[in-house]
């Protein structure tokens, strides 16, 4: 019996060590305080809507680049399509 009570003291170190190294009760501590996580949450999808929005900017510079790469090249058949999409792409970028 005495044995058992030592293994099982032991065990309990290594779940109370796994539990600290965890920081739970930061977590705990977290969970709690409502205006922290929602100060939190917040500033994340301020992030997140930022990054998506540069993102999906650079990626729309990125293709108008290449399509008036493919337009100065002249290709027959895909070449008056691209430009008149072009031409839309930068109309309405500027206004028009």
């Amino acid at each position: 019996m005495k044995e058992w009570a030592v293994w099982m003291a032991n065990k309990m170190e290594e779940q109370l060590l796994r539990m600290e190294q965890l920081r739970l009760s930061e977590f705990v501590a977290y969970e709690k305080n409502w205006k922290k996580r929602l100060l939190m949450q917040f500033v994340g999808g301020i992030a997140r809507g930022l990054g998506t929005a540069v993102g999906f900017t650079l990626l729309g510079a990125l293709v108008v680049w290449l399509l008036q790469g493919l337009v100065q090249r002249n290709l027959p058949i895909i070449g008056d399509f691209l430009t008149q999409l072009l031409n839309l792409v930068e109309g309405k970028g500027r206004g028009s």
